[in-house]
């Protein structure tokens, strides 16, 4: 299952904004962006120890990023734990009465394969869990 928190996602309307505040105000390194047109977002990745801060912003003003600055304003979006077999963890957490918002892995950021739990089984909070591109046991990671 996870092996690690891969990351904090914050949800922002203005990537540029909040990218200024954490890298340059907060003096967190600034690793990159990356369009993200599955998910319909652009993020930015900002690494913290052994794990990163994520920004995410929506692409064209669309998206369940977008959705979500709508109802809530920005702010904490999910967490995310990085698996090495994202398809045995899915069997596994359904198996345990976990929904997850899609059925299938999507395509990630960095060429992961991601998935979402459903908030209303996790006690409200979105958890990500992502397969890294060489982790999949079949892959040899």
């Amino acid at each position: 299952m996870s092996r690690r928190l891969d990351h904090i996602a914050i949800a922002v309307a203005d990537l540029d904004a909040a990218i200024r505040r954490f890298a340059d105000d907060l003096g967190v390194p600034l690793a990159g962006t990356e369009d993200v047109p599955a998910a319909r977002t652009r993020t930015a990745f900002l690494p913290v120890g052994d794990t990163r801060i994520e920004l995410v912003a929506p692409l064209d003003g669309q998206g369940p990023i977008q959705r979500f600055l709508d109802k809530r304003g920005g702010g904490l979006h999910h967490i995310c734990f990085s698996t090495d077999d994202l398809d045995a963890d899915m069997k596994r957490l359904r198996g345990l009465g976990y929904r997850f918002t899609t059925d299938e892995p999507s395509p990630g950021a960095h060429g992961t394969r991601v998935a979402f739990l459903h908030p209303a089984t996790t006690g409200g909070v979105l958890i990500e869990l992502a397969e890294h591109p060489g982790e999949h046991p079949a892959e040899g990671g």
